[in-house]
């Protein structure tokens, strides 16, 4: 079946999350679906008011009673006719309901065909009810693990995004028109681009799409989260450090070396950035075949993660063997990971030695685990690692699509500044940099987007999406 007729069939979902709740949706989008509401439900519904009634069965028989919905299209969430059901949320009530659906439509509505995930969402951003960097938002919206997140995501629904994307194209179309009359009039001797300060606008232009960055940046790492590992020897207080950010006790703490055989995770956030923290086995040479697995499981966290806490044991500084052990684990982390993961040097223990009588190098952060000392130190560390910085006027909810794109928009207008600061600027090469900044930037909201990207956007939605 082709695209277009993919997004011509109306199509029905349970679009409540599985399992059981005191309130179910199933929802129907398409063209023309006030003959297959009124098979189904029996009456007519006036739009947009909530109708208390019966779902009945083929035999009449109440499955359920609850509200019904109905929103001609244009003005519904796809752009379509849309009706919905709510039901009590028992996940038979709510297949009875999506099964009847089915099967009225048989006679009145024959293409009516179960929808693909995301297919709702796709619909409103195909018929202009959202663009693409919002409907992206609908499922960041629905992902936040953090309240700061959720924030972020509901401004970028709202289009605060895309207003600032629309700002940017709006400035580069008006540059772009300068350069095409420079083009299309040159026996006028004038000079468009002088008078109108292109390169003042130019320059201005660069340093907008530099703010949008580092915000979109900020919402990047708000989406993903970062990957903490917490890596060292036995026994130094790894699992102490995990239970004491959690705030709750999620790994054994004994004082026998090899207690942690696996990787333990936890999801965090330090002012509203989620941080997932990995507590890994003790890195040391093992002869227990178990051991040795949990050891193995830990570099491979450790060679995936976004930073690395390399924890050191202050009670053990005077120990020849711990020492020796501990530069020959920072050699190899330095080996495995090079300069692309951060490693932040943490020494543990600081409640059980004389402050006084020792002082950390000047890069590293020293806490105890046991009594929480120092671990504010530690938290915004970890922010600034990984470049973290809150923004007063808030940060956009981004993917890495939307950070290439801006990317590749900063190389386009970079190129085209060196074209024109040159003595006899190329300005048909200058038009053609402008334009290729201008498609980049229409790919974010969806202007200019390849179908094959829609597909991968948004087959990873909820189906009820």
């Amino acid at each position: 079946m082709s695209a277009l007729a993919r997004h011509g069939d109306p199509i029905v979902a349970i679009a409540t999350a599985p399992g059981r709740g005191a309130v179910g949706i199933v929802r129907v989008s398409g063209q023309g679906l006030a003959d297959f509401a009124r098979a189904l439900l029996g009456r007519d519904l006036r739009p947009r008011e909530v109708h208390y009634l019966a779902f009945a069965d083929a035999h009449g028989e109440a499955i359920d009673r609850g509200l019904a919905l109905w929103f001609p299209a244009p003005r519904s969430y796809t752009g379509e006719d849309v009706l919905e059901l709510q039901a009590h949320g028992g996940p038979v009530v709510l297949q009875l309901l999506l099964a009847r659906c089915l099967e009225v439509a048989r006679d009145v509505l024959p293409r009516l065909r179960a929808a693909e995930p995301g297919e709702f969402t796709e619909r409103a951003f195909l018929n202009d009810k959202l663009d693409l960097a919002q409907a992206e938002a609908v499922a960041d919206l629905i992902d936040a693990s953090t309240e700061t997140a959720a924030r972020s995501a509901a401004r970028s629904l709202s289009g605060a995004f895309s207003e600032a994307v629309h700002g940017l194209r709006d400035a580069l179309v008006h540059l772009r028109m300068l350069v095409e009359a420079t083009l299309d009039f040159p026996e006028e001797e004038i000079d468009f681009l002088h008078k109108a300060d292109a390169s003042g606008q130019l320059s201005k232009l660069q340093n907008q799409v530099e703010a949008v960055l580092r915000r979109a940046h900020q919402g990047a790492l708000l989406r993903e989260g970062i990957t903490v590992v917490i890596a060292g020897q036995p026994n130094v207080g790894k699992s102490s450090l995990l239970n004491r950010l959690a705030g709750a006790e999620l790994a054994i703490v004994t004082p026998i070396a090899g207690t942690t055989r696996d990787t333990v995770r936890q999801t965090i956030q330090i002012e509203g950035m989620p941080l997932h923290v990995i507590d890994t086995a003790g890195l040391r040479d093992s002869r227990d075949a178990v051991e040795r697995i949990g050891i193995e499981r830990a570099w491979q966290q450790i060679e995936r993660a976004d930073a690395v806490l390399f924890l050191h044991d202050l009670t053990r500084q005077g120990d020849a063997g711990y020492q020796a052990g501990d530069a020959a684990l920072g050699r190899e982390l330095a080996g495995k990971l090079g300069r692309a993961v951060p490693v932040i040097d943490v020494w543990n223990k600081a409640d059980a030695v004389d402050g006084a009588a020792w002082a950390a190098p000047a890069q590293g952060v020293v806490l105890s685990a046991l009594s929480g000392q120092g671990l504010d130190a530690l938290r915004a560390r970890l922010l600034q690692t990984v470049g973290w910085q809150a923004m007063p006027e808030g940060v956009f909810m981004a993917r890495e699509r939307h950070l290439q794109a801006l990317g590749s928009v900063q190389a386009h207008l970079l190129q085209a500044a060196r074209l024109l600061d040159a003595p006899s600027p190329a300005l048909d090469l200058l038009a053609e940099e402008l334009r290729l900044a201008q498609g980049a930037l229409g790919a974010i909201t969806g202007e200019f987007t390849a179908d094959d990207l829609l597909g991968t956007i948004f087959s990873r939605f909820c189906i009820g999406k």
